[in-house]
């Protein structure tokens, strides 16, 4: 495992709870003195006790002092070592949430010897020290960034080191096979095979179907990480900018009756059945000779391209020739992501209309058979919940339960996918009687590769930019 350029005896503190005011902050610090460097600036409520002589996971009642002055009441928790996030003695005072009481705590903490923590320290501490690895260390960060029930999930999942187990199974089948290869180089002269090539190449088979399926999931886990994009599109004044509001429940989109006035793409996220959804507002589609309208119909479609579903929103005041003018246009470009066909303003239409809907519906349904299609008031909230249990249906995620492996990192996909072009070179080299110490690195390539997820292969840089994501106190 790579060496941490940080001192590791220093010790550090930070405030480990958000900025700014609240009725309770932490103050976070660890190493070899934490203990020692505390109890030079709290004092327990029972004089006869200290920080130094009580046992792990003990908390004690106390003052934090200033020389003779009271700076706050606090609670101070004890973690020994090795028996702690970092691994390291480490001690987490609670205080008032007040910013002047939290800065004035970490002043004393620097002044009787910590320094401050850098950027995701405490995590990198804990990868260091051997409590977890790097993907369990990159599950820390997106579990705080979690925003929606199954990103939650995922990275409580790989934070228990499921991911991590599992990769390290697959090194350790790899490693017993290459093993025996490298064994028989070094009897090459008497021509024998310690591995079983036949045995090798069925596992060298179901290595890759797991490592295939895992790079896989990174379509479902990036969009249950960052929120599932559906681009909203459709003429000008068909409502787009209305619906925008009611899906997100806030005034996020300017609404008027004149056309053109969304001139370029406004995106806002909302949490459905445990999904996350980034909506995004587009300019209406129209023949335009203004510039800048031009522009933003041109973003229009570039967003339509990078969206998992499209809402195509059609006025049903107008619907046949919004139909024409854009099936041609729209339709294409939706071949590969899921497509919602919404009929707005379904509070303003007949029987006669009502009757037109129903046959646009079904010769829309003839050209991209299986598309949801369905009537709504944006205005009104008429049919928005219909609309949003679609889009749940839409959106085709699993439904994660604590034994799915889903990976959410690019790092892990790019490792991932690096992995499983050594693997092919295995499989083809099996088959096609390459000699063995051609197979052999291939091998070793592959479990290279899975080791860079873990940490187990890894560089001070990758460690750098990894942990300067993080917040100061975590």
């Amino acid at each position: 495992m790579a060496t941490i350029n940080h001192q590791i005896g220093d010790t550090i503190c930070a405030i480990a709870t958000p900025a700014g005011s609240g009725g309770i902050a932490v103050i976070r610090v660890s190493g070899s003195n934490a203990i020692a460097m505390c109890d030079k600036i709290f004092r327990p409520a029972h004089r006869s006790k200290s920080l130094a002589t009580q046992p792990a996971n003990t908390t004690l009642f106390g003052y934090i002092y200033d020389c003779e002055e009271v700076v706050d009441e606090v609670v101070a928790t004890l973690f020994r070592t090795p028996h702690s996030f970092t691994g390291e003695d480490t001690v987490e005072i609670a205080c008032h949430g007040s910013q002047y009481i939290q800065q004035r705590i970490v002043t004393l903490l620097l002044s009787v010897g910590c320094r401050m923590a850098d950027p995701g320290e405490f995590t990198r501490r804990a990868f260091a020290s051997g409590r977890i690895d790097l993907s369990q260390a990159e599950a820390v960060a997106d579990l705080i960034a979690a925003t929606s029930a199954s990103a939650h999930r995922l990275a409580i999942n790989q934070m228990r080191g499921q991911f991590s187990r599992r990769l390290s199974e697959l090194r350790l089948q790899l490693l017993d096979f290459v093993s025996l290869i490298e064994l028989e180089l070094d009897f090459s002269e008497e021509d024998v095979q310690f591995a079983d090539r036949a045995k090798l190449l069925t596992l060298i088979q179901e290595i890759s179907s797991e490592i295939s399926r895992l790079a896989s999931s990174f379509s479902v886990g990036n969009a249950i990480k960052n929120g599932i994009p559906v681009a909203i599109v459709g003429e000008t004044n068909a409502g787009k900018s209305t619906l925008l509001n009611r899906l997100v429940h806030d005034d996020r989109a300017l609404v008027s009756d004149i056309h053109g006035t969304t001139r370029d793409v406004i995106e806002d996220t909302i949490t459905l059945g445990g999904i996350l959804f980034r909506f995004i507002d587009t300019a209406g589609i129209r023949e335009t000779n203004d510039t800048i309208e031009s522009m933003g119909i041109e973003r229009t479609f570039g967003k339509l391209q990078q969206s998992e579903i499209a809402i195509w929103l059609i006025d049903s005041t107008t619907p046949t020739l919004q139909v024409e003018e854009l099936a041609q246009r729209i339709l294409p470009l939706c071949q590969d992501k899921q497509l919602i066909i919404v009929f707005n303003k379904a509070d303003l239409i007949d029987s006669t209309k009502k009757t037109i809907l129903e046959k646009l519906q079904t010769s829309l349904l003839e050209q991209r058979p299986h598309t949801p299609t369905l009537c709504i008031s944006a205005k009104n909230d008429q049919g928005i919940e219909q609309l949003e249990q679609q889009l749940i249906e839409a959106a085709g995620l699993p439904a994660a339960d604590n034994n799915d492996i889903i990976v959410t990192n690019a790092r892990h996909h790019q490792a991932l996918t690096h992995a499983l072009y050594a693997i092919t070179r295995v499989a083809d080299g099996l088959s096609n009687n390459i000699p063995a110490d051609f197979v052999a690195q291939d091998i070793r390539e592959c479990m290279h590769h899975l080791g860079e997820i873990t940490g187990q292969i890894t560089t001070d840089d990758i460690l750098g930019s990894i942990f300067s994501r993080f917040c100061i106190g975590k």
